[in-house]
């Protein structure tokens, strides 16, 4: 039997309009000198549309077609792990496609790092149609990936820039069942804190694919999400270095919900991670304030997307937030 030197795991839901890039791209892999051998391990995590029959219609011996009843994306990851014989572990969703070379350059970063569990890489924010918006190079500001930068920057973008060494991901238990987004910065900080290191590969290496289907869209689920991982992961005993980042890394976890939950057009609950922000601030009101505001050009800007400072302020909901704040500084005042 042929030893598989990758897995690559495709956990797919009502996807079947964008399924057939994401297979091709997997089997169109160029390889600068001799091929990996690699399976494709897709995961139907109980579709309802024409998913299975476009699948079908290829017939490469590296695709292996599994079923499931709906029990959502973490639980289809899993059970693609539990299938996968490969040393190696990657990841893509069935709306994303891979560039032509990524699982070649990636291996290679773990061949010449035995040490290493997992290689993380850039990725391009495509449209529906597959076309550039922009390419995501985190490593100009993130250049080490050690647990403080995975804490407080969490740059991934799409599970499908990283890879995995299939004993590190079997030792984490893989994804934490249950939570609704953010299961990718779980598993990264549970792996990250046990010692798994990591290392970039200073290339895009995959197509994320921007739509109104995609699952970013639902602002309050991933708001409820990431929040809930790191309150799970401060509630674990930690390195003084990493505790005392606490107060950091939730307040900005929260201006970013608040953003996200804006941008998805959920304004009264943008207002309240804002107010659960303010019991993190370290500075003072209006510098928080003046925060907040520049995090939201910023964070809009890295999306592509105009900010309108001022139509927000005269929202009701903003107004209603700014009464709120006259009040938290009356009370501090007594």
């Amino acid at each position: 039997m042929t030893n598989i030197d990758v897995s690559v795991i495709m956990p797919v839901y009502n996807c079947d309009r964008y399924i057939s890039d994401a297979i091709a791209s997997l089997l169109n892999q160029e390889f600068a000198e001799e091929p990996l051998n690699y399976e494709i391990i897709i995961i139907d995590d109980g579709s309802q549309d024409q998913t299975r029959q476009v699948v079908e219609k290829f017939s490469d011996p590296k695709i292996n077609y599994y079923y499931q009843n709906n029990q959502g994306v973490s639980v289809a990851r899993n059970h693609g792990i539990q299938r996968a014989t490969g040393e190696i572990v990657a990841f893509i969703d069935a709306d994303d496609f891979y560039l032509p070379d990524k699982l070649d350059a990636q291996v290679n970063v773990f061949r010449q790092n035995p040490e290493l569990g997992i290689v993380h890489s850039g990725w391009r924010r495509v449209d529906q149609y597959g076309e550039k918006i922009k390419d995501e190079t985190p490593w100009d500001y993130i250049p080490q990936l050690d647990l403080e930068d995975w804490l407080k920057w969490k740059p991934i973008g799409t599970m499908g820039t990283l890879m995995f060494r299939r004993d590190w991901l079997e030792k984490a238990g893989g994804f934490t069942e249950g939570l609704g987004h953010a299961e990718d910065v779980d598993l990264i900080l549970r792996l990250s804190l046990q010692g798994c290191q990591a290392a970039w590969l200073e290339q895009v290496t995959i197509c994320y694919r921007q739509h109104d289907q995609n699952t970013m869209r639902n602002g309050i689920t991933q708001a409820q999400s990431i929040n809930r991982v790191l309150e799970n992961f401060f509630m674990q005993e930690l390195p003084l270095k990493i505790r005392l980042m606490e107060n950091e890394t939730r307040y900005s976890t929260l201006v970013w919900s608040a953003w996200y939950l804006y941008y998805t057009g959920f304004y009264q609950e943008m207002t309240e991670y804002l107010k659960k922000s303010w019991q993190y601030k370290s500075t003072s009101p209006m510098e928080t304030m003046v925060n907040w505001a520049e995090n939201f050009s910023k964070f809009s800007q890295d999306m592509s997307q105009d900010f309108d400072a001022d139509a927000l302020a005269k929202t009701p909901e903003w107004q209603d937030l700014m009464a709120w704040i006259i009040s938290q500084m009356a009370l501090n005042m007594r």
